[in-house]
């Protein structure tokens, strides 16, 4: 193929060549003979190149026919007919040549890479390269460990349901004074020992009648039930409050005994010993009656200065 484009562009080259010198020659003997033999060989070198094309877009070369021309036609010279069949030889011609180049450039370029193939040196391209180099993966042996036993989670603070049974089984009193209904109710909560709702039960009675009698009672009754459940730190704030708030209530020699006995949970002798001197100075009556088996526990688990 690649030869074929050659000769003939060749071939079409020389003979234009040849025939420019008769465009100046009006009556040279064989001149239509060589045009019209001119214009076939390109036409059928056109064939060539456009295999099947659509005269749409690759239109071929229509020769000169013999048919007479229509009366009223104003004839033409024969240099001007001759000229116009040259012109568009030249088009013709210069389409071909550059599609014959385009095609002489892959053919070669596919020569070149069927020559390096079949020599094995072809160069790979990027993804070949890669799939060369890399190395299949190995299959990789994940070996898992066995789990650890997880430690048993911690039982959930919510009250059980015999917890609840038990603290709805204790009986609220129903008198005439809520009030003291309420903290008498808190009282039988820590008495029966279920130390959370009665802190809840206190506090609700605090928030609910703040000028009740028996305020001084619930504060220091909060106060025993942290101490009761190893909190000295959170009972210790209570009976402060306690004590500070009404140093003459009712239960304030209570509160400032067992703030005594909280310091001393804690370890902080000094204030321990402060709060006992001051309850025995304050209160001796209490001392040596109501409170005193408390009072003699406290001061006898401390080692205060004479």
């Amino acid at each position: 193929m690649k030869q074929l484009f050659r000769h003939k562009s060749l071939m079409v080259v020389l003979t234009l060549a040849l025939a420019a010198p008769a465009l100046a020659q009006t009556a040279e003997p064989g001149l239509e003979l060589r045009m019209r033999k001119l214009e076939a060989e390109v036409s059928a070198l056109q064939r060539v190149v456009f295999p099947g094309g659509d005269g749409r877009f690759f239109p071929q070369i229509q020769t000169s026919s013999g048919a007479t021309t229509p009366a009223g036609t104003p004839a033409t010279s024969p240099n001007a007919d001759m000229l116009t069949r040259m012109d568009a030889l030249e088009g013709h011609v210069s389409k071909l040549t550059a599609q014959v180049e385009e095609d002489r450039n892959r053919i070669d370029k596919l020569e070149t890479r069927l020559a390096a193939i079949e020599a094995g040196k072809a160069a790979p391209s990027a993804g070949e390269t890669a799939a060369v180099i890399a190395p299949a993966p190995k299959p990789v042996t994940i070996i898992t460990p066995a789990p650890k036993l997880a430690a048993p989670a911690a039982k959930p603070a919510d009250p059980s349901a015999k917890r609840m049974a038990a603290v709805r089984a204790v009986p609220k009193p129903q008198t005439d004074d809520p009030g003291d209904d309420e903290y008498s109710y808190g009282f039988r909560l820590w008495e029966a020992k279920f130390q959370p709702e009665a802190q809840q039960q206190l506090k609700l009675f605090l928030t609910k009648y703040p000028k009740h009698a028996r305020v001084s009672y619930a504060r220091n009754l909060l106060g025993r039930s942290y101490l009761d459940e190893g909190n000295p730190r959170e009972a210790a704030s209570w009976f402060l409050q306690n004590y500070k708030a009404d140093p003459k209530g009712d239960r304030a020699p209570d509160s400032l005994l067992y703030l005594g006995e909280a310091m001393r949970q804690l370890k902080d002798t000094n204030r321990a010993c402060v709060a006992i001197e001051q309850f025995g100075r304050d209160f001796p009556k209490e001392a040596a009656g109501r409170l005193m088996a408390q009072y003699e526990a406290t001061k006898g688990g401390l080692k205060c200065p004479a």
